[in-house]
């Protein structure tokens, strides 16, 4: 199949990452998620359109970006100001600032173009039993594309794990059975109303996916973020855990503590960030969800 006309919409590829999966790992970070975490790490993620990030610390005041975009860029006392609401054509200042004050998060890749990053590293896969994770934003909102980049691994005897929400319907997972070896499962909370008002999505949908694939005896790893304010009670992650402790073929869950590496991006995308003044989780606050978690059967570790 040729497979240089199917795009996909990322944001970054990271390479020789041993997080996120098992071995040395190339991570695909897929562009555009469903839900809208109060607490994202990658609010650059979040969109499935291209985003204008602006570090005025690194701005020069050159002036290229007025001279491309003078409706949505204006200077105002030898200061950069940026409307991102008039902005039609984010391409056109994509590579425009020499000192990168404006970069654009969000490029278009074919699964060709994909494939040949990844095959760079295949070597480190085989000796390391590591692979590709495709995260996110939220890779299964994928359409063809995926499938299609799902294929094409397959075929190389290239290991996949995807990093999900499972915020999707059932058939975005369902075509990507045998094809994956570990789903790395976000589950944040038990609660339909706070899972409501934190992410802005519907709990239940995320239950229903996470119980039939675990019917499927898929390799499933549940990760769980934990969050201040949120889910970072004995009460509420003996919840979650308890309801891991239901699920068919599941014996592994990770915990990821919050930190506040995100919070300069809300700043460069001109967005609000409401857990911007919360403190970052240490290691050690977990001691209490992990040894309940091991008590319940199953292994844990903190971090990806």
């Amino acid at each position: 199949m040729n497979v240089s006309y199917l795009c996909i919409m990322i944001f970054n590829i990271q390479r020789f990452s041993t997080h996120d999966g098992e071995g040395i790992r190339t991570i695909i970070f897929y562009k555009g998620c469903p839900l809208r975490c109060a607490w994202c790490c990658n609010p650059e993620s979040q969109s499935f359109e291209p985003d204008i990030m602006f570090d005025v610390r690194l701005c020069k005041s050159f002036g290229d970006c007025l001279k491309v975009d003078p409706v949505a860029i204006k200077r105002d006392n030898n200061n950069i100001h940026i409307n991102r609401s008039l902005i039609r054509d984010p391409e056109k200042l994509r590579n425009i600032c020499i000192s990168k004050a404006i970069t654009v998060a969000g490029e278009k890749k074919s699964a060709e173009e994909l494939l040949r990053e990844i095959e760079k590293d295949i070597p480190f896969y085989h000796r390391s039993k590591g692979g590709v994770t495709l995260a996110g934003g939220e890779a299964l909102s994928v359409g063809i594309e995926l499938v299609t980049l799902l294929k094409e691994l397959k075929k190389r005897g290239i290991d996949v794990a995807v990093e999900t929400s499972l915020y999707v319907p059932w058939e975005n997972v369902e075509r990507t059975l045998g094809m994956v070896s570990t789903y790395l499962v976000d589950l944040k909370h038990t609660n339909r109303g706070l899972f409501l008002q934190y992410t802005g999505g519907n709990l239940d949908i995320v239950l229903e996916n996470l119980e039939i694939l675990a019917g499927k005896k898929e390799n499933i790893i549940i990760r769980i973020p934990v969050i201040p304010g949120f889910n970072h009670t004995y009460a509420e992650m003996k919840e979650i855990i308890n309801h891991a402790a239901t699920l068919k073929n599941i014996r592994e869950i990770h915990f990821i503590p919050y930190h506040t590496l995100g919070k300069e991006k809300y700043r460069m995308l001109g967005m609000n960030y409401v857990f911007g003044q919360i403190r970052r989780v240490a290691p050690a606050e977990l001691s209490d969800y992990t040894r309940y978690a091991g008590e319940k059967g199953f292994k844990t570790l903190i971090g990806g």
